[in-house]
């Protein structure tokens, strides 16, 4: 089989969804609403937080974050998806391709990151309240925040240097909307045994410490709920909690979903929808979780809608 190395410059071609003009007519206008919904949604809760004071809180600091970064995740997929269909254009160069699975890699792992120190925060909130404050101090929450960063960026770097050396056939129809790694693994022509073995490494590494540190986090968090005596105190609890456990449940939930779904499903069209869960809805879905879940949020939301000064006036 002929094969060409990256010296050649290939071009890759992003298969998406369908390639029925009318359908893609439709799917067009149903992602850019997807995408100016995620833009605005998270825009909103990073204003709410930045300029209401009641909210400069670690719990809120993070969740700005998280915001910043569900607007690169959508920003670094579905742009180039939307010029795609609108201009019938399929082709996506090969640095295109391998940048945009590069930014993938670092938002979807700092996603992932974020939510373990998420869930952190809650810990030490709800079974350690005398200390919060701190041990949750300004400087620990950027040390958290730095770290989870420099591991996303360690774990996309180390995938690709490896992706820089294979070579690639001549077929070089991804068939997503997006240039993902183990797609682009598909059509390599090299070997791939190391690449998919780190894959498999790295995804126990950065995926499994953070998700367990979730699980702990929520037993202990649970226990000391179930301890308490006061029922007021409970629902105080778990409310604080259930936005960030809802927004674990959907970002977990649709990768394990994707992923037993790549396993068992051969259609590549029924692939490429079941990433669309993962990589779309959750960055849209989060902003309504936490504006509809969360009171403080709902308050500060309230504010801005309505022209009040958030600070005030002395």
């Amino acid at each position: 089989m002929e094969t060409r190395n990256r010296t050649d410059d290939p071009v890759f071609f992003l298969m998406g969804f369908t390639e029925d003009p009318a359908l893609q007519s439709l799917l067009f206008c149903l992602f850019l609403v997807v995408y100016l919904v995620t833009i605005l949604g998270n825009l909103l809760i990073i204003l709410a937080v930045i300029s209401d004071s009641p909210l400069h809180t670690p719990m809120y600091f993070f969740l700005s974050n998280l915001s910043l970064n569900d607007i690169c995740v959508s920003t670094t997929t579905l742009p180039k998806m939307l010029v795609n269909m609108q201009t019938q254009d399929l082709s996506i160069t090969y640095l295109g391709c391998l940048s945009q699975t590069t930014f993938v890699q670092i938002f979807l792992g700092l996603e992932n990151c974020l939510l373990g120190v998420m869930a952190y925060d809650r810990f030490v909130a709800i079974c350690h309240p005398l200390r919060y404050t701190v041990i949750m101090n300004p400087c620990h929450c950027s040390l958290l925040m730095a770290l989870s960063l420099f591991l996303s960026l360690l774990d996309a770097l180390i995938h690709t240097l490896l992706a820089l050396k294979l070579s690639f056939c001549l077929d070089l129809e991804v068939p997503q909307f997006f240039c993902e790694l183990a797609q682009l693994l598909n059509l390599a022509c090299s070997d791939t045994f190391i690449n998919h073995l780190l894959i498999y490494v790295m995804a126990v590494f950065f995926g499994g410490i953070p998700l367990s540190g979730i699980i702990f986090s929520y037993t202990r968090i649970i226990s000391s709920v179930l301890k308490m005596h006061s029922r007021e105190g409970k629902l105080k609890a778990f409310s604080t909690c259930g936005s960030h456990l809802s927004v674990v449940s959907l970002f977990y939930g649709t990768c394990i979903g994707v992923y037993f779904t790549s396993e068992v499903i051969e259609s590549s069209g029924r692939t490429t929808a079941a990433s669309a869960m993962y990589i779309i809805v959750p960055q849209m879905m989060n902003p309504f979780i936490y504006s509809l879940r969360n009171q403080d949020v709902k308050d500060s939301l309230r504010k801005l809608f309505r022209g009040r000064p958030f600070f005030p006036v002395t």
